[in-house]
Formats: structure tokens, sequence, C-alpha cells
């Protein structure tokens, strides 16, 4: 058979069949583009910096970030420096996105376009989408957080930055925490071979940044869940004797440099470890539809481009990170994973991925299950970690890269952000322990594990940080009678945050009235102010989140000038006050949705969960308890039968707001459900959509 084919199941999955592998790439973008045409658009606008060509000026500070820290530029770097073969899978998937956003204007299947004109994908503009879907993903943030608290806050440093207090179980890992991932080895598993579960956490987009498919050629046939705008499965997929999936490392693989910049009559000079050298600059505008244009002066030291401050400033950081050093973005591993026949395959096809560092869970048919982590750590001072160090100093260069360990899983194996003895190495700001043993619990209460168990386990929504919080309010003298009954309830309750429970919202009102007092404590004095570094860092700049992940600490070694007992007493009264409410009307998903001008927002949708439930969902204090960030994928792959395996997505496959599969998942993944994987025959020729 040598046409293209592509059939799809129920929900609108696109499984597509190609004569090789290059005509695979092809289709997928095709595919991709006709389904997401609008948000594939919105991903290449990010990528070059030009959203507010498009959309306005509330997207200026993006562009400028993406301008300065030169992200397409380091996309092009990284496509002239593939192999052959990799090159032209990638462009040919870049082609493909092109016919497929043509033809999707042309059947008018994306309304959102209305009449604009798609522009072209380069060849490098893949690369692009997956730069900006990480640049954020990393240490920055943290560490820009950590320089303000220094320089602005150094009483509140022990108590935001320093050691956690010893009887608390709160982390510091926030920007990408809340992704699980678990295997189970034959020994555990009913079916006598293995199996890979999980649920990736991202903040939720509609439509969602992954997108399910099934890619099939004469080399492969991979079920698989791919990035919009990306070819291939790298981070999920089942490929019939094999199957993976992978959580952040949360390893430390971007550094932050505070540069001496001066101008000169020749341009701008950097300071160096060996006097001053003429850094590399340019200017480059950003067009604003709705505004005037913003010039932007670009400006790349040795170590990487000024992303915070300007030359005349006084005082600049510049960033380093791999795939600007190395020109490698680590498309190469993507194309080697579909070929993955074995978990050594899938070990040594993750040996050529950069950022961000993977912790990644393989298996395959014959029982080997592997647990590894994959990606560029750089080694340097351990100072590196905590913040921005003199970039004139060489005492703070990189010096290679971080080894990596592997093992091989007999029982089973949970990842969940958390330290573990692969990932402690590598890196500084970890997620709480909590869910790693929570899942533990929940995978030892059955000797002989199956899909149904694992599946049943994405949605348990177990607090346990409730468990311990909440017997501070033990013994508290004062209360009203309305307090005293609440005390009673919640020191009784099963701390799950069940979107029908009504103790779950009180406790979130008393959370957040200890969070909102704890912010206002004379040490933290400063820190709500604006920071001073640019808005896209605004999140990791939170008063209230960094208390509300610290909470536990902080009550056990109270702030000086914080009244403990008083402050508890006034919490639960505000608790015992509030309107009757369930969890699942104060925790609602609002999606990010970056839709053209004058489309309505989404709507709202109560749903369980909390920060540091196994069913992670979280946002900023500042909006309540509102969530975006959630799971945003969940997969069981079964190697005893990959047509058992299951998955789900927040919304659906297509992009187009109405249209059929725009949102039919929703309600599996509300209610936990999963669908089955599609398991057509693609042989019997073309049926094309």
């Amino acid at each position: 058979m040598s046409e293209n084919v592509v059939r799809r199941d129920r929900w609108g999955v696109p499984q597509l069949w190609a004569p090789d592998v290059i005509s695979l790439a092809w289709l997928q973008g095709q595919t991709c583009a006709i389904d997401r045409a609008w948000q594939l658009e919105v991903q290449r606008w990010r990528s070059e910096g030009r959203v507010s060509e498009e959309l306005g000026s509330t997207w200026v500070d993006w562009d400028v970030f993406a301008r300065r820290a030169r992200i397409i530029d380091t996309a092009r770097r990284c496509f002239d420096r593939l192999d052959d073969e990799t090159s032209a899978w990638v462009a040919a998937y870049a082609e493909g996105v092109n016919d497929g956003l043509a033809e999707a204007r042309a059947r008018q299947v994306a309304p959102e376009l209305g009449n604009l004109t798609p522009g072209h994908w380069e060849p490098w503009s893949p690369i692009g989408v997956l730069l900006t879907q990480h640049v954020l993903f990393g240490t920055l943030g943290d560490k820009l957080w950590r320089d303000r608290v220094r320089r602005e806050a150094p009483a509140a440093w022990d108590l935001l930055c320093g050691p956690r207090h010893p009887s608390a179980a709160d982390w510091d890992g926030i920007a990408a925490s809340g992704s699980n991932a678990w295997a189970v080895a034959p020994d555990r598993s009913a079916t006598g071979r293995p199996f890979v579960a999980g649920d990736p956490h991202r903040s939720l987009e509609l439509p969602g940044v992954y997108q399910q498919v099934r890619l099939a050629c004469p080399e492969f046939d991979v079920v698989g869940i791919a990035f919009a705008g990306v070819p291939g499965t790298p981070h999920f997929a089942h490929a019939g004797t094999v199957a993976w999936g992978i959580t952040n490392a949360m390893s430390d693989c971007h550094d932050v440099y505070e540069e001496e910049l001066r101008r000169t009559s020749d341009g701008v000079e950097s300071r160096e470890p060996d006097g001053w050298t003429a850094a590399t600059t340019h200017h480059e505008v950003v067009h604003v539809i709705d505004g005037d244009p913003v010039e932007v002066e670009v400006v790349e030291t040795a170590r990487g481009p000024v992303v915070v401050g300007d030359v005349d400033s006084g005082r600049t950081l510049s960033v380093r990170m791999v795939p600007r050093v190395e020109g490698d973005a680590g498309l190469a591993t993507a194309l080697a994973l579909l070929r993955s026949r074995t978990a050594q395959d899938v070990r040594d096809a993750w040996r050529g991925w950069v950022e961000p560092v993977n912790a990644v869970l393989a298996a395959d048919r014959d029982g080997t299950v592997l647990e590894f982590t994959a990606g560029l750590v750089p080694d340097r001072a351990a100072a590196n970690r905590e913040g921005p160090v003199p970039g004139w100093d060489a005492g703070y260069a990189w010096t290679g890269y971080l080894p990596h360990a592997e093992s091989t899983v007999t029982e089973v194996a949970v990842h969940a952000n958390h330290a573990t003895r692969h990932t402690a190495p590598l890196g500084r700001d970890f997620a709480s322990p909590d869910r790693a043993r929570r899942i533990a619990e929940l995978l030892g209460a059955t000797d002989a594990l199956d899909a149904d168990a694992l599946q049943a386990i994405h949605t348990d929504t177990f607090h346990a940080p409730a468990a311990r919080i909440l017997p501070h309010l033990t013994g508290l003298a004062g209360l009203s009678p309305a307090a005293s009954s609440l005390r009673d309830a919640l020191l009784g309750w099963d701390c799950r945050m069940d979107a029908d429970s009504h103790l779950a919202h009180r406790y979130a009102v008393l959370r957040a009235a200890l969070v909102d007092s704890l912010c206002r404590v004379a040490a933290f004095d400063g820190l709500s102010a604006p920071a001073g570094v640019p808005t896209v860092f605004a999140p990791w700049m939170s008063l209230a989140l960094r208390v509300a992940v610290r909470l536990e600490s902080l009550l056990a070694g109270p702030p000086d000038g914080f009244d403990l007992e008083a402050e508890l007493v006034g919490a639960l009264e505000e608790a015992a006050a509030a309107p009757e409410a369930v969890w699942g009307e104060r925790h609602v998903l609002r999606p990010i949705r970056v839709g053209p001008p004058g489309e309505a927002p989404p709507a709202e949708i109560g749903a369980s969960g909390d920060r540091d439930c196994v069913l992670a969902t979280s946002s900023l204090p500042e909006a309540g308890d509102a969530f975006v960030q959630a799971p945003a994928a969940r997969y069981v792959w079964d190697l005893a039968d990959r047509s058992r395996s299951r998955w789900v997505v927040p919304h659906g496959v297509t992009g187009s707001v109405g249209s059929e599969h725009a949102d039919d998942q929703q309600p599996l993944w509300l209610q936990g459900d999963l669908a089955a994987v599609p398991d057509d025959d693609l042989t019997q020729g073309p049926c094309l959509d």
C-alpha cells in the first residue's frame, strides 16, 4: 500500500499511515494543522515574538521576552545542526503544517482564522514551538525569585527560601510540578506483563498542548500523545512492544548570570574574566496591532541572552540555556523513540535528549522495566543553583554535564516530580513527596495490579497537607459555637478534596485566610510590590504562592510577629462564617484560551483535586481557588495488549470551539474515565477524512 491513510476513531483521534517515515511526518503536520489551525498559528507567533502583531498590546511583554531570549534564532540554530534524516523529518512536518493550514482555511474548518491568511512555517518552526513550550519550564523563575528575596527582603530568606521546618513536608518546586508516572513490573501485574501509567501536569490550554495520535508506517506503529506543532510523540507513547512515559525531573538546567555591560563607540561590551569583550547586539521591532511599535535591543554575552534589565539600567541578567549553548533541542530523540522496540531502545533514544530534563519510565513486552533520567544538566558551582552569579567570574562557568543514573524496576516505580536517588543530584527545587507516597500506598494495596486499578489512581483526592495542618486546630480556645463545631468536623474529615465536599470548601477558606495573614508579616514587606522583572515571570514572583507552598513550615515555625493561635482562631471563624458551598463551586477550571479578539471566554467547570493531591490541580492564590494547572492528559499503557490501553485529554482532539471533537472528552476527564486507544487495521486502503 503506497497511499497515505487517515482514519479517526469515535473521539476524532487521527490514525495515520504513510509509506515511509518522511511522508508520515508530513501527514502528521497536515492533520494537526487541519485540527488545530488557530492554535498552531498562535504557537508560531509566540515562538517568533509576534503575537502583538495579531492579538494586541497585552502580548507585548511576551514578545519582547521572546525576542530577547532569541527563541526563534535558537530554533534555527538547532535545525541547522540536525542530522540529515531528522532535518528532513522536521522539515516534512512543517511542510505538512503549511499544506494543512491552507486546507483548513479553504474548507472553513477553522472559523477562528476568519479572514487571516496563515503565515508560513519554516522548517525550524516546530523546534521554535518546542522551545517556547519549555523556555519557562526550568529554574529561571525560581532563581529570579530567590534573587528578589535576597535583595529586597533578606529577613524572609530563611522563611521562604531556606531549609524547610523538620516537621513539614512542603517543598519549593512550583513551576512544573504535579505530574505523575508509575510503572508496574510483571511480578506485580495481573497480566504478567508490565504497565506504564501517568498524567502530565501543565497549564491547561484550550485546545490543549497535547494531541492524541497514532503514527504508523512500515517501520513502526505508535500510539502516543504529541505536542501540537511538533513531530512524533516523545513524552508518552506505546509502540506495541514497548511503552514509555515521563515526568519533569525538576533538574536545574538554566543559569542566571549578573552582567556588567557598557556602551562604547564601537557598541556594547560585557565584562569577562579576562577583561571587556564586545557583546552581540542588534535591534528588532515588535509591531503592535493596537499600539505603537516597540523597539527591542537584543544583547547576548558569552553566557547567553540578556533577559532582565538593559544596558543602561545598571543591572542586567542573562540566561544560559543548553539548547542555545549546544544548538540542539533533542528532536533526534523524538524520531529514534518511534523506532524503539525494547526498553533499552527507549533508554538509548533518550540519551540524545536536551531539556527539560525528564524522569523516564520505560517497559517492554518481555518484562523489562527501566527508570532513568534524560537531558543535559550543567556541571557548575553550587551557588549557580541558588540565583544569579557574576558572569565575569570564571568560577561560575559550566565545566561539562552531570551523569545520569538508571535502574531496573522489579516491582513498582513512582515518579512525581519529587527528589529521588535519580533526580536529587540534578536539582534543588522539587515537589513534595506526598503524591509519590500516596501513589505508592495505593499501588501497595493490591497484589495483582490491572488497568482498572491503575486508572483509579489518577483521580485520588487525598490531600496529605491537610492531615498535617488541621491538628494545629486542636486545643484552640475562645471559639464561637460554629467555629468549634467546624473544628470538630475538620478533625474528623477524610481530607479528600472532592468537588461535592462541603468540608473541603471550608478547609480551603481556612487555608486561604492563613496564607493571607502570613503575607502581611513584617518580614515579607516589599515582596508584594511589583518585582521589577518582565511580567512573564509574575507567577514566580507571587508572594501568596510562595507562602502557600511553604504553609506547613510557616505554621510549624511561625515568623516573628505572627500570633499563631490568634490567626488560627480567626481563620477558623472565617471558614465557619463562609456561605454554604461545596469545593467544586470554589475550585473551578479556567483554561487558557488564546482566541481571536471578541471571542467569549470558556465556561468555568467545577472539579475535584488540589495541589499535592494525586489529582493535582493548582493556580495562583490571587485567583482564589480557581485553577489552570491540572492533568493535561492521562494514560494507562498495557504491555500485554495495546488495544486494552487507555487515555484521555481534558478537552478533545480538535481546536475550534463548537466543533464535534473540541471538548467531547471533557466528561471522561472530569469523571476519571479513560477512552480506549485506537487500534484499527490501517492496511485496508485509504479512508481520508
